[in-house]
């Protein structure tokens, strides 16, 4: 499976895909995306609330998400390349086979699937930053990073959220 990183972001979800026994058809992996459509296969654990949370903001935001309980959720991170220093509570994964780590505003998802960078993987948020979507207590807010994850391994912040209003 990790030889599949290589290969077109929409093979590998094709791959991990039928690997799950999920039966996404070749056609339907490798159609186009628009951004007024776009659905995220978004993996968790059965019992996180936090994920819920994160589901609804970008559902709110025109998202659709299918929703998947892997019995061993760290084992489909390191499958799709998710290093444990990217690593948050959820991983989604859009159609094009872009990954999206943990408590990513909409709106930075928006704007990376508009113009995916060179090399990108995907956007990280990794651990779970109070205040960002689905970690929201009160007015409680700490200043977090959206990394760049890169298919080489490396990273780099692709924005800099200092309150929460810059999230939305």
């Amino acid at each position: 499976m990790k030889s599949l990183l290589n290969s077109h972001p929409a093979n590998l979800v094709f791959a991990f895909a039928l690997s799950l026994g999920l039966g996404m058809s070749a056609s339907e992996s490798a159609s186009a995306q628009s951004l007024d459509d776009i659905t995220l296969n978004v993996y968790k654990e059965e019992t996180c609330g936090c994920c819920v949370g994160w589901i609804a903001h970008m559902d709110d935001r025109g998202f659709e998400s299918t929703v998947f309980h892997p019995k061993d959720l760290y084992a489909v991170k390191d499958e799709l390349g998710v290093l444990p220093k990217w690593q948050s509570c959820h991983t989604a994964v859009s159609k094009e086979g872009y990954l999206f780590e943990g408590h990513i505003p909409a709106k930075f998802i928006s704007q990376f699937l508009a113009s995916p960078p060179e090399n990108a993987l995907g956007l990280a948020v990794p651990g779970m930053p109070m205040g960002s979507p689905g970690m929201e207590i009160g007015d409680r807010f700490n200043s977090y990073d959206v990394i760049l994850m890169k298919k080489d391994g490396t990273s780099e912040v692709y924005a800099t959220i200092k309150t929460q209003a810059e999230q939305y």
